[in-house]
């Protein structure tokens, strides 16, 4: 299903051949995010992100977009903790076309000081419109929290401060240090033939053979008691983040974890959200999702909530977690959660675009790049009493963690129900 070829400079080429559909996928990827950056310059990759869409010697910004939205095609990226990812989606017939503007984008941004001087300002205010979104910031307060005093715990924006201090020669060196042949993959996925985009790369994207992937601060820190981070807003929700911290993404037990968030708050069907919206009324939405980093990861629940409900949903959350610490799920509902997050998968990996990410991703994070058939196999194996396991091990007091952005002052009210 998958091939990967490593080319004499380093670069990883891998693809997913899928013959029958009209579309392509391509995404160049780098292996550097925002726990690798000092704090000093904390939001570097998200801000070199934005400058590579900002022209080449050959292309202005508007022409960037223009190339690739002229033929129907769509372009974007994104920055995470441990990656970045430029990705564009069109045709197949158009192919050179997308892997054009992306090597042009790597290799050859201008890094115009207008530029970024210009985009220092959208940044900011990219940052102030996630704060006036209550339902985004509370997970960033929740992060802090997680992983506090560690690069993982930080804004992958930054702040004003360390938007304010990096100049051109900072944000050259961090690119010039972390964009190097032997931190990049490029991912396609689609009608494609694995040979013929491994010499198209190899071509388009002529690196020299050097660097290394960079190295990052593990995630040592013991937490000891529960955790609130309590942020006063006058807004017409309350908004509740409740974090674990889980496994890496190298654990086994990652599998369990994943059928347990789904049995807790992935769909409709979900204890969670049956519990809080279904039987009491108390939120709109409620979900539960999973996060995996190379040393660490999180169990991660969130709701919005009528500031007068905040407490009782808080408690029933805690004592559903309780309860499938203590007692499995049984084997019915333990075959839904599994039939469903391997139905999701399999539905995902319909899109070219989803297949590259998973092809990017694993490549990136693995060195290879699991089959969809194993990781099925895995879910498939996760018994109940698995998933109780993982529960009795993660939703204990000293690992508890919850961020509230709420109007109410009743930060004491709060904290009193912290306790599994």
């Amino acid at each position: 299903m998958f091939k990967i070829t490593q080319l004499s400079s380093g670069v990883r080429v891998a693809t997913a051949e899928m013959a029958h559909m009209e579309s392509v996928s391509l995404g160049v990827w780098v292996g550097v995010g925002g726990r690798y950056e000092p704090a000093r310059l904390s939001g570097a990759s998200h801000f070199i992100e934005h400058l590579l869409f900002k022209g080449t010697p050959r292309r202005t910004a508007k022409q960037i977009s223009q190339t690739v939205e002229g033929i129907g095609g769509y372009l974007n990226a994104f920055t995470s903790e441990e990656t970045t990812c430029y990705y564009a989606k069109a045709s197949h017939e158009h192919l050179d076309t997308l892997l054009d503007v992306l090597t042009d984008m790597y290799l050859h941004p201008l890094f115009a000081t207008a530029d970024i001087n210009k985009e220092r300002g959208v940044i900011k205010e990219e940052l102030l419109m996630y704060r006036d979104q209550p339902d985004h910031y509370v997970h960033e307060l929740l992060t802090e929290t997680l992983w506090p005093a560690h690069p993982l715990g930080r804004s992958l924006t930054g702040t004003a401060k360390t938007l304010d201090a990096m100049d051109r020669r900072a944000l050259l060196g961090f690119k010039r240090s972390k964009y190097v042949s032997a931190n990049t993959v490029v991912a396609v996925a689609g009608c494609c033939q694995h040979d013929d985009i491994v010499s198209r790369v190899e071509r388009m994207l002529a690196l020299p053979r050097d660097g290394r992937p960079p190295t990052f601060a593990p995630a040592r820190e013991q937490q000891r008691a529960p955790r609130l981070r309590f942020f006063h807003k006058n807004c017409e929700q309350s908004h509740l983040a409740i974090g674990v911290r889980g496994y890496s993404r190298h654990d086994s037990r990652r599998y369990s974890l994943k059928v347990l968030s789904v049995i807790l708050g992935e769909n409709m069907g979900s204890r969670l959200f049956q519990v809080i919206r279904e039987r009491h009324g108390l939120a709109y939405s409620i979900q539960s999702s999973t996060s995996y980093f190379a040393d660490t990861g999180a169990l991660l629940i969130s709701a919005g909530l009528d500031t007068k409900r905040l407490h009782r949903a808080l408690a029933l959350i805690l004592a559903e977690l309780r309860k499938i610490s203590k007692q499995p799920p049984s084997a019915v509902e333990l075959r839904r959660a599994k039939d469903y997050a391997i139905g999701q998968m399999r539905l995902g990996l319909e899109s070219t675009a989803n297949r590259m990410m998973w092809i990017g991703e694993h490549l990136l994070a693995y060195g290879s790049i699991q089959s969809p058939a194993e990781v099925e196999e895995r879910i498939a194996a996760v018994t109940p009493e698995d998933a109780q396991t993982i529960a009795a091990d993660l939703f204990r007091n000293n690992h508890l963690n919850v961020a509230v952005i709420t109007p109410s002052q009743d930060e004491r009210g709060v904290n009193a129900l912290l306790s599994f």
